[in-house]
């Protein structure tokens, strides 16, 4: 494979399954969006310039490392004015943890939230 993207390798009778970093970062959006108080995810400045050097989840408010077939997701989310930031900010790191774990059968090293805003809906 001659592209940049990194892949999650998961050896099964048959073969291997490779997951690719857009499939993960599909799974920690939607899974993301379905946490109550969180408003949404949030590029950080320089995004333009993070993808363009190969980083371009970061443009969409994560990064996911894939490193030794080991995952780490570092999301930056807006939450809801009003919010209790450390429930919300728990409530995210389960809901990624649990989504790629069911849907992907992919453990998780760490689910770094960072809350880079509050918005008042």
């Amino acid at each position: 494979m001659a592209d940049t993207k990194q892949y999650i390798e998961q050896t099964q009778e048959n073969g291997t399954v490779m997951i690719s970093e857009d499939v993960i970062a599909t799974i920690v959006s939607q899974a993301i969006s379905e946490v109550d108080g969180v408003i949404g995810l949030s590029a950080k400045p320089g995004a333009d310039i993070a993808e363009i050097i190969g980083k371009k989840n970061w443009g969409k408010g994560m990064k996911i490392t894939i490193s030794d077939n080991k995952l780490t997701v570092d999301c930056n989310v807006v939450i809801g004015y009003g919010q209790n930031v450390m429930t919300v900010a728990s409530a995210a790191q389960e809901a990624v943890r649990n989504a790629l774990d069911s849907m992907a059968n992919v453990k998780v090293c760490a689910v770094n939230i960072s809350v880079c805003g509050i918005v008042r809906q």
